[in-house]
């Protein structure tokens, strides 16, 4: 029976550790992170925010401030990246699709480890 119980959860560790949401799944975070330096660290080095300090990419900074990330992180991210609101640019027709996953997925992952 301990045996057993020891697969079990060993079978469950590794399946949690296998599966990840899709999107982060197909994005590239190196290219993310080349993104992110190219169109965002200008104002948001470090996960900073240089015109509104407190509306940092710290998660719970983006689940106080963006629409929806509590119930789809990357499609909140994805729509302030894309529509831009007060003070940030909307990167429509900027970043191509994939660029626009992997800046996301960027952010998220960084933003889940406290950058």
């Amino acid at each position: 029976m301990k045996k057993l119980f020891s697969i079990l959860l060993l079978a469950i560790a590794v399946l949690s550790l296998a599966i990840q949401p899709p999107a982060l799944a197909d994005a590239n975070l190196a290219n993310g992170g080349k993104v992110f330096a190219a169109n965002c660290n200008a104002c948001h080095m470090g996960g900073k925010n240089v015109v509104i300090s407190s509306k940092t990419l710290n998660k719970a900074d983006l689940a106080k401030y963006l629409k929806g990330f509590n119930e789809d992180a990357q499609a909140a991210i994805s729509y302030q990246v894309t529509k831009g609101k007060g003070a940030m640019p909307a990167f429509t027709g900027r970043l191509s699709p994939q660029d626009l996953e992997d800046v996301v997925a960027y952010v998220l992952s960084k933003a889940e480890k406290g950058w």
